[in-house]
């Protein structure tokens, strides 16, 4: 276990040992923030609740929310020119949903520092996507109040840019669920379903969905969220469906050839 691990599952550690962790942190992040402020940012409600009603960093979250949301709308205007409104807004949804930056956070390893209570550390809300998620934003906000918004948008940048550049290249994938209606519309099937079952305690649900379309089921996924596994039934409706389209397709493709190659037929 890493020492940011043994310092952060101590609520009465050291000074000198959280001032080590938080020096890790950010080194990670690439500037040194006041240290009550990045306390703030690593305390989750239920370790405030439990420590006598400590400040919490919602407020924080609530302010980097709007600052990445700021700084990566601004970068997807200016890299995609000629892109619609509408494909804009698919692309920022794919960089600043909380699976996308729970995904970020596990690179920051931003679990480790996070400020827990005993029972979300018990069901283990380090790696919960909506705290990873909220914490991070938190962090963005800390940079912005105590830095600026250019180191907060610089740290923005280095840490979603690559991101962005995966999520220009998706095509469907940028929602499938989108994408599915829009496929299923096009070839006069009809308005997709999703048939979602759970199982597993509370703490560690799994979601199983079915992607059904004129009482026919298409695709089903599984994730740790119902959101996710209905992505995923989307997706293999999506591929489905959309290789069954192309494949009458080239078949009609080739009956025309024939069609007009055949002398007989003329």
């Amino acid at each position: 276990m890493s020492d940011a691990n043994n310092t952060s599952r101590r609520s009465g550690g050291s000074a000198d040992n959280k001032a080590s962790s938080h020096t890790l942190l950010e080194g990670r992040l690439g500037y040194k923030l006041e240290s009550a402020l990045l306390v703030r940012a690593l305390t989750h409600r239920s370790y405030a609740y439990e420590n006598g009603g400590l400040p919490t960093n919602e407020r924080l979250e609530f302010l980097g929310d709007s600052v990445l949301g700021l700084v990566v709308t601004d970068t997807l205007y200016r890299v995609h020119p000629d892109l619609p409104e509408g494909q804009l807004a698919k692309l920022r949804a794919a960089v600043v949903n909380s699976r996308a930056l729970a995904e970020v956070s596990r690179g920051l390893d931003l679990g480790s520092f996070i400020r827990l209570g005993r029972g979300e550390e018990g069901t283990g809300g380090r790696d919960k996507a909506s705290i990873l998620a909220d914490t991070l934003e938190a962090v963005i906000g800390a940079v912005y109040l105590d830095q600026g918004l250019d180191a907060a948008a610089e740290l923005v940048h280095r840490l979603f840019d690559p991101l962005i550049e995966k999520s220009s290249n998706l095509g469907a994938g940028l929602d499938w669920k989108t994408s599915l209606q829009e496929l299923t519309a096009t070839e006069g099937l009809g308005v997709p379903e999703y048939l979602v079952t759970e199982t597993g305690p509370d703490h560690e649900k799994t979601f199983t969905a079915a992607a059904r379309v004129g009482g026919v089921s298409y695709g089903t996924g599984t994730g740790r969220s119902k959101k996710e596994a209905e992505q995923q039934a989307a997706e293999s409706a999506w591929r489905s469906i959309h290789a069954a389209a192309d494949e009458r397709a080239k078949q009609a493709e080739a009956e025309s050839s024939t069609s007009t190659s055949d002398p007989a037929t003329a």
